[in-house]
């Protein structure tokens, strides 16, 4: 395994949904991804908004000072959890990016986290998502 990560969002079945990855991998290098869908039914729902144009859609319904702000607050979070403080860090925000939307799986694994993500948020209400229980924060 190249990194470490935990469970901190599962289906009431039991199965995992969302899970946040460590800062770094164990070899050093920087995970720009904090939280990661790893739900199969919710990741092919939000694929084939991706397929027909959600990230353009989403980016016009969503003011850029939000998303931003979006981004701001994920890489704050990421940085808080940075235990390896030598060499290269990760950067930007939602996904890797600083500016605009690049994944909306990443938003969805941010909002399902429990986190304030107006982009997340959007997308879930035009998805099915099975019931939940958040694990950890």
């Amino acid at each position: 395994m190249a990194g470490r990560f935990r469970v901190v969002v599962r289906r009431l079945t039991g199965e995992p949904m969302v899970i946040e990855n460590e800062p770094h991998l164990r070899d050093g290098t920087p995970m720009p991804t904090l939280y990661w869908l790893v739900d199969p039914e919710v990741t092919d729902q939000i694929s084939v908004l991706e397929s027909t144009g959600g990230v353009h859609r989403y980016e016009l319904l969503i003011s850029p000072e939000e998303i931003e702000a979006i981004h701001d607050r994920y890489a704050a979070r990421r940085r808080s959890a940075v235990s390896l403080h030598e060499g290269p860090q990760p950067s930007g925000g939602v996904g890797g990016t600083r500016r605009g939307l690049k994944c909306l799986h990443a938003h969805v694994a941010n909002y399902l986290a429990g986190h304030d993500d107006a982009v997340g948020a959007l997308v879930v209400s035009e998805i099915h998502v099975p019931p939940m229980i958040l694990v950890a924060t």
